[in-house]
């Protein structure tokens, strides 16, 4: 997975898609996670990294990253 070169994100978890204009507010997670992908980590090293890091189930978490994972392509904002 990779960010496209379009997408800004700023320390305060604004996004900021320069070619459709579009921008989100991501949370603290949900803007660590995109930091992952940027890192170019895969999925799995993602989940494990939170995994570690968080009080939070692992079925739980797959279907949280999977299903963030996934909107962000639909968003065109990592492919």
């Amino acid at each position: 997975m990779k960010v496209n070169k379009n997408i800004a994100v700023s320390e305060s978890g604004f996004l900021f898609d320069s070619l459709s204009g579009d921008s989100f507010s991501l949370n603290p997670i949900a803007a660590e996670i995109l930091e992952l992908i940027r890192d170019q980590k895969s999925p799995a090293e993602i989940k494990r990294e939170l995994l570690q890091k968080y009080d939070v189930s692992s079925s739980v978490l797959d279907k949280s990253i999977d299903e963030y994972i996934y909107t962000l392509k639909k968003l065109s904002i990592i492919k």
